[in-house]
């Protein structure tokens, strides 16, 4: 069962105290993308400008992403500078420029409307909800947003949130949306604001999934060395809904596995630059996560 991902392409100049990719690949529909595409097939919506080479487009190609709904408009491909600490958890910006992503609005070509599962990546609310009215019938509609969307436009966010089965965010989001600060009452919140499973993303620390029932915790896999943390939300993404879309089943032992599969596609995602650890992978290399994931949660009983 395809996918369809609509989100941002963009160019990533990025230095960690272990190194730094000047204009790489980015972009949250591609880290998305690449990451879904190891499960199932992509239809990937946004815009480059003029200045989007080929290369970019084979790769994802080469993934079985449909670039159909990639626009090319004048102007230049959005870029995005930063830089992180030590403490890799949070970047700082240091240039944004939006380019062509500034008047970008999402059109969906005619074979990408019966999507039955949707993934609105990380951009405005509005431009989510744009998405929406296009699709028919979808039988999963996931999403992801960030605190300038929180504290901006959260009238808008609060009415794309009644439309979500699924909402995956960072724990500092879930507080900020639901204003409060103990994380289960904060989680309990943002239920009642439409989506029926929440995802809280908490970095180093794994994460957790809550739905009226129950909550699953995963931890994060523990790695010797972390080079570049940038994409690795959007890459988990990719990975939790590649796997819910493969298998086309919602139940929450499902989504609890899918969580796990997210987990190990950001565990590879954060161990190089922009997508050269995905350019490499193999299914064998996720296989392989996989079971020492399940090793690392392992326990008897009384």
């Amino acid at each position: 069962m395809d996918i369809l991902v609509i989100g941002s392409v963009a160019f990533d100049s990025v230095e960690t105290p272990f190194g730094r990719g000047d204009d790489v690949l980015g972009g949250s529909a591609t880290y998305f993308s690449t990451s879904a595409s190891f499960f199932t097939g992509v239809q990937l919506v946004a815009v480059v400008g003029e200045d989007f080479p080929q290369e970019p487009r084979d790769f994802l190609h080469s993934r079985g992403v449909d670039l159909t709904g990639l626009q090319t408009q004048p102007g230049k491909t959005f870029r995005w500078k930063g830089e992180y600490g030590y403490d890799l958890s949070e970047a700082r910006t240091l240039e944004t420029h939006l380019n062509v992503f500034e008047t970008f609005h999402p059109v969906l070509p005619e074979s990408y409307c019966d999507a039955e599962f949707v993934f609105l990546a990380n951009i405005d609310p509005e431009l989510q909800l744009e998405v929406l009215r296009q699709v028919e019938r979808p039988k999963l509609i996931a999403c992801d947003t960030m605190n300038f969307w929180i504290d901006g436009k959260r009238e808008a966010l609060i009415r794309t949130l009644g439309h979500v089965d699924i909402l995956v965010i960072n724990e500092a989001e879930v507080r900020q949306l639901a204003q409060e600060p103990n994380l289960v009452k904060a989680s309990r919140a943002v239920l009642g604001m439409g989506p029926k499973t929440l995802v809280v993303k908490r970095g180093e620390y794994g994460v957790l999934v809550f739905n009226e029932h129950s909550v699953f915790s995963a931890p994060a896999y523990p790695l010797e060395e972390v080079f570049d943390p940038t994409g690795a939300g959007d890459t988990f993404a990719g990975g939790f809904m590649g796997y819910l879309a493969a298998t086309n089943n919602l139940s929450d032992a499902t989504i609890r596995k899918a969580t796990v599969f997210g987990s190990v596609m950001a565990s590879f995602t954060v161990e190089d630059f922009s997508l050269n650890r995905l350019r490499q992978l193999s299914w064998e290399n996720i296989e392989e996560r996989f079971r020492k994931f399940q090793a690392l949660t392992a326990f008897e009983g009384l």
